[in-house]
């Protein structure tokens, strides 16, 4: 399909200046983005819980926000699961693990009640929902629940368990999930959710790893990307390649954070699929600038690119109106995670389009004529 004429010429480096400009500013708000309002970072990045329940009664999300907002909790997430009426996802920024003071506190309780020498080893799940005893003797579960509740532990049961030499015990502690159910229960009665569906937690220690994977994985797609086009065509295309490609990622992950998308491991994968469809885009421009540059030599590299850019504007607008009908179809039809990755998608493909003209063959013309000295105009 040819919506551009053959033998079509634009002079797109005339117009470089104000749009590189323009570019720049949202780049450089983007930035500034990431430290205020700063990014919404979901459970994957920040730790939190998330509870899966089926309420027995008709029950919007706004109504059960709104009960856990009351509830003290901030800024819980509500998901309506499709196909499932009134059965939802809720995320809540609060983990179960007990702070490090608490737990020397009912260390000290224990240790205290059973006397000295008789507590062995206390063991804290990462989740802060259980407490594993080893103690020297035996001891009554009555007596040992009366020790962790005088520490502050909100016990649901203890266990003994088998299979050891010393004695070993479990207590089962109130978790974030079951101090939810129950204020959903105060608050909507017989229509709220008697038990969880699912549960799952991430530690804060737990998310900040996961950060710093996110952000190890993006710097190495970075650096292989751009020693691929090194070797592809020559140093020279290699940082406007990559700078139009960061450029796609920041403005698309700051425009993420303006609307307070949720950030998390899904952001990452939409980030690095952008940065592959940039630079893909990128290199198809690269390629005709380079087959031109061997056919035509009488000609500055600013006017190649004029050329080569025009000769593919037909093809890139085809390709990225044909990506954007795919992506607004899952942004319109679908829900949840996959309308955040849709609108991701959808933004990336809109800057990179307009980078591979404006930012990567503009910096290699700049390359070109400043480092390389080819002696064209």
């Amino acid at each position: 399909m040819e919506l551009i004429k053959p033998g079509t010429y634009i002079d797109f480096m005339k117009y470089r200046g104000p749009v590189i400009t323009v570019l720049g500013l949202m780049a450089l708000l983007s930035l500034v983005s990431l430290f205020y309002p700063g990014p919404n970072y979901g459970i994957d990045f920040a730790g939190g819980t998330e509870v899966q329940l089926a309420f027995d009664g008709d029950t919007t999300p706004s109504e059960v926000r709104s009960a856990l907002e009351e509830a003290g909790y901030s800024r819980p997430d509500v998901i309506s699961v499709e196909g499932k009426p009134s059965e939802y996802i809720i995320r809540v920024r609060e983990v179960s693990s007990l702070p490090e003071n608490q737990v020397d506190k009912i260390r000290a309780s224990v240790e205290n009640v059973l006397g000295e020498g008789v507590l062995q080893e206390m063991k804290v799940s990462p989740g802060g929902d259980k407490i594993t005893l080893r103690v020297s003797g035996e001891v009554h579960e009555q007596q040992l629940q009366e020790a962790l509740t005088a520490g502050g532990a909100h016990v649901r049961s203890i266990n003994s368990l088998a299979g050891s030499r010393d004695p070993r015990y479990e207590a089962q502690l109130v978790g974030v999930a079951d101090e939810l159910i129950e204020q959903l229960q105060a608050h909507f009665g017989e229509r709220a959710p008697a038990h969880a569906l699912r549960v799952e937690w991430v530690g804060p220690k737990a998310g900040e790893q996961l950060r710093e994977a996110a952000v190890q994985s993006l710097l190495y797609a970075i650096a292989f990307i751009m020693l691929y086009v090194a070797f592809r065509f020559d140093l020279r295309f290699a940082p406007g390649g990559v700078i139009a490609m960061l450029h796609d990622a920041l403005i698309t992950l700051g425009i993420y954070v303006l609307f307070q998308k949720e950030v998390n491991l899904t952001t990452v994968a939409a980030l690095l699929t952008i940065m592959g469809y940039s630079i893909n885009d990128t290199i198809v421009v690269f390629d005709r600038i380079r087959e031109n540059m061997v056919r035509v030599r009488d000609k500055s590299l600013r006017e190649l690119i004029n050329v080569s850019t025009s000769q593919m504007l037909s093809r890139t607008i085809v390709t990225s109106l044909t990506t954007l009908l795919s992506v607004s179809a899952f942004f319109f039809l679908g829900t949840g995670v996959i309308r955040d990755i849709a609108f991701a998608l959808g933004v990336g493909i809109l800057i990179g389009t307009v980078s591979s003209i404006f930012i990567a063959a503009p910096i290699t013309e700049l390359m070109d004529r400043r480092l390389f000295s080819r002696g064209r105009g």
